[in-house]
């Protein structure tokens, strides 16, 4: 009877722990976006580096503005990366944390709701981040040559 009690447990524990795992699955999603995002950027910011030399000072003073709005956004994107990664942690912390207190028998459900709330904050930063970097993007087209 008490394998049978501790393996009750177990899956107790598990099923709890599974619909924050959803949420880790859409947290790396925008990891994924963020980086391609940030590699683009790189990419762009490489390629004006070696046509610099080449062009005259009138066109090269246009590629430098183009330079610093890409560090602009290199930086809004960073930041998104690091906030999306912290949420992704907090949640595994949560994640850890929902196991841990079923199979113990422990109520932590002040500090897994803490918890849960400041990954969703850590979210919503990377998220506007996200909104912030596509904004400077837009801008650079709409207002291009």
């Amino acid at each position: 009877m008490a394998v049978e009690i501790e393996v009750v447990t177990i899956a107790h524990a598990i099923q709890q722990s599974v619909a924050p795992v959803f949420l880790l699955a859409g947290i790396g999603g925008i990891l994924n976006v963020l980086t391609n995002r940030l590699a683009r950027i790189i990419d762009r910011s490489r390629s004006l580096h070696h046509r610099l030399e080449s062009l005259s000072a009138e066109r090269g003073a246009v590629v430098h503005q183009e330079l610093a709005m890409l560090t602009r956004r290199a930086r809004v994107v960073h930041r998104s990366i690091g906030y999306s990664t912290t949420s992704a942690l907090l949640v595994c912390v949560v994640i850890a944390m929902l196991f841990i207190s079923a199979v113990m028998e422990w109520n932590s459900s002040l500090a897994v709701a803490a918890l849960f709330v400041l990954a969703m904050i850590f979210l919503i930063f990377a998220l506007t981040g996200f909104l912030r970097e596509i904004q400077l993007a837009t801008r650079i087209m709409l207002n291009g040559p």
